[in-house]
């Protein structure tokens, strides 16, 4: 189970709104076991793990699989989408045992796959590596149980705490390194939102021009439609929403990620400004933040957001500290 969490982890940025899956088939027991097909899904709209991984297995050992044991991250699908369900080709196919690390939360499912392959006499295992699981899918789980995307705070500070310089001009506080990790974010995620000053005050493009990959939807918080369309937010080279007072009524963040749930947009990237953060805070609807922390000062300036919750990750990026923090 280990792999096949390994392996979904190859479809990060390329399978949204699907959850990441892979899987591994197993051949044996013991000191004896050996894999015969692994897969995972590779892109939205095309084959899922499982197909894959059986499509992988050689020829010579198409006669194992009834002896085999499908590792799977997430329950096989048994409904009808862009593809067909992978609970009816395990049964074709005929394997031994499926072993699922997570139940699948998306209503079309919701057990149905692991009830169809018991049914075909199938014998089915849950919960190995369920943390893990989760924790992969995080996305995924936030968008089907809560109704809402899940929600990554991120910003940039200088060591002694400030976000921005004085009258919230921008200021370039990390380094290079920093700045592409940055961008590929950019392309994990669905979208990412900026605020109306920071709009204003950075005119930012909100692409991923220093990492290959797909640019996020851009989320505009415009409340008083104080934007001039002359930005670079505006200048159509990808996906762009603005809301407005007009478009969201009422303007609380809690409407707006329902508003972004019925768009289909399963994660976000907040990047500011500090406003817009601290707000996502004070409502407590926020799920991970990730703060790069320069060890340049500036002595004055806008302050950092206050956050807290349980420190997961640090590590050094370039000459800036990362830090990750989970929401408890």
């Amino acid at each position: 189970m280990s792999r096949a969490l390994e392996l979904a982890t190859l479809g990060r940025g390329f399978v949204s709104p699907n959850p990441m899956v892979g899987c591994v088939i197993v051949h044996g027991d013991g000191a004896d076991a050996r894999i015969i097909g692994e897969g995972w899904h590779q892109r939205h709209g095309e084959a899922h793990a499982e197909r894959n991984a059986i499509a992988s297995i050689k020829p010579s050992d198409n006669q194992l699989i009834a002896d085999s044991t499908a590792y799977v991250t997430l329950e096989p699908c048994s409904h009808f989408g862009k593809q067909p369900p992978c609970a009816d080709l395990l049964i074709e196919k005929r394997v031994g045992r499926v072993v699922v690390c997570n139940p699948d939360p998306n209503p079309l499912v919701a057990g149905g796959g692991i009830q169809k392959l018991r049914d075909a006499g199938i014998r089915v295992e849950t919960g190995l590596l369920e943390a893990e699981g989760r924790w992969l899918n995080r996305r995924f789980f936030t968008f089907m149980e809560q109704q809402r995307p899940y929600v990554i705070l991120k910003w940039a500070e200088t060591a002694d705490g400030f976000i921005g310089g004085t009258d919230k001009q921008p200021v370039a506080i990390t380094g290079p390194v920093a700045q592409r990790l940055n961008h590929r974010w950019r392309t994990e995620e669905d979208a990412i939102l900026v605020g109306t000053t920071t709009a204003l005050t950075d005119n930012p493009r909100l692409n991923a021009r220093l990492w290959p990959g797909r640019n996020p939807t851009r989320i505009v918080l415009d409340q008083h439609q104080k934007l001039p369309a002359s930005l670079h937010l505006f200048d159509g080279t990808q996906p762009t929403i603005r809301f407005t007072d007009a478009l969201l009524r009422p303007f609380t963040l809690l409407q707006l990620l329902t508003e972004l749930h019925q768009l289909g947009e399963q994660s976000m990237i907040v990047e500011g400004g500090a406003a817009t953060l601290q707000g996502f805070i004070n409502a407590d609807l926020w799920d991970e933040a990730r703060i790069f922390r320069s060890p340049n000062r500036l002595g004055n300036g806008t302050k950092s957001p206050e956050i807290h919750g349980e420190t997961i990750d640090r590590q050094p990026v370039g000459a800036d500290e990362l830090r990750v923090i989970r929401r408890r």
